[in-house]
């Protein structure tokens, strides 16, 4: 059973009550969800995710809870407000984002997304591309090094990102990059010896699986359009909640709240981010990485 990440301190922040009109725009394996529904009795329950296998993990395992309306559609957070509307909802009166990925979602996805298998480099979070959409493939293969370079840093906080970008330039010669297996192996060649080292905590390849999934799915502007239209529908008193796992996506979720705090549009529950305790880091080592943070809408 997937472990949701800080979901005690999710419930406590998100306030939740009785008859409530509630967002989970991630909903994933279903975790925060199922504590949620069991919350907000004669409420609405409404959970989105572009897997639509994690849909259906989400419907088996809300299938035995009573009194609350479920609704549960695949899509990104991007289309929060078609999504929405085409529920007839106008306003909400919670909304979490958690942005994180379950292990088991990203090791029978078949799309990619782990170097523990050998899988076509894809990294597409739906089963379709959608219009203008490059997979993990196509920007190993197409991009320059400079532009590899540039994600590699950015979005992974990569330091071997430039020979690892040489690295893949000279391999791609020979022919393209398909798999998973290609990928690592070039990686593993580019780094040095102490870098992935196997009793390293984080292993050598995580940090380019990670940028290149930032970039095919283009997630730091779904992210900043997901809070805007989650921002927007909040009635007034309404919260939101975001655990964010990479510092890019902190610092926008962070840089939001405040500026919604600087207009005077809403309160910071949180004035620093909560992270998890050590106990919750042992039993489930994907929390350590989480910041929450959470914002009270108040117009």
């Amino acid at each position: 059973m997937h472990e949701p990440v800080l979901l005690q301190a999710v419930i406590e922040g998100l306030d939740l009550q009785p008859g409530l009109v509630v967002v989970d725009a991630t909903a994933g394996r279903g975790g925060h969800s199922a504590a949620i529904a069991a919350l907000i009795p004669g409420g609405r329950l409404i959970g989105i995710d572009q897997d639509q296998a994690a849909i259906q993990s989400v419907k088996d395992r809300l299938s035995s809870v009573d009194g609350c309306q479920i609704d549960l559609r695949t899509g990104n957070f991007r289309a929060l407000d078609q999504i929405l509307n085409a529920l007839g909802i106008n306003q909400i009166d919670r909304i979490l984002f958690d942005l994180g990925w379950s292990s088991d979602q990203l090791a029978l996805s078949g799309r990619g997304f782990s170097f523990q298998t050998d899988e076509p480099l894809l990294m597409t979070y739906g089963a379709e591309l959608a219009e203008g959409q490059q997979t993990a493939r196509q920007i190993v293969n197409t991009w320059c090094p400079a532009d590899l370079v540039a994600i590699f840093k950015d979005y992974g906080d990569e330091p071997f990102a430039r020979p690892i970008a040489e690295a893949i330039i000279t391999a791609r010669r020979d022919g393209p990059i398909e798999t998973t297996g290609q990928l690592v192996a070039i990686i593993r060649a580019a780094v040095p010896r102490w870098y992935r080292a196997p009793n390293r905590r984080r292993h050598f390849a995580t940090k380019i699986f990670q940028a290149l999934r930032l970039a095919v799915n283009d997630e730091f502007v779904a992210l900043a359009a997901g809070l805007t239209q989650g921002f927007a529908r909040l009635v007034s008193g309404g919260r939101m909640a975001v655990i964010a796992f990479h510092s890019g996506e902190a610092r926008l979720i962070k840089n939001f709240f405040r500026g919604k705090k600087g207009l005077g549009q809403a309160e910071l529950i949180t004035r620093h981010a909560i992270k998890p305790a050590f106990q919750e880091i042992r039993s489930n080592p994907r929390a350590r990485s989480a910041t929450l943070r959470i914002l009270q809408k108040n117009i």
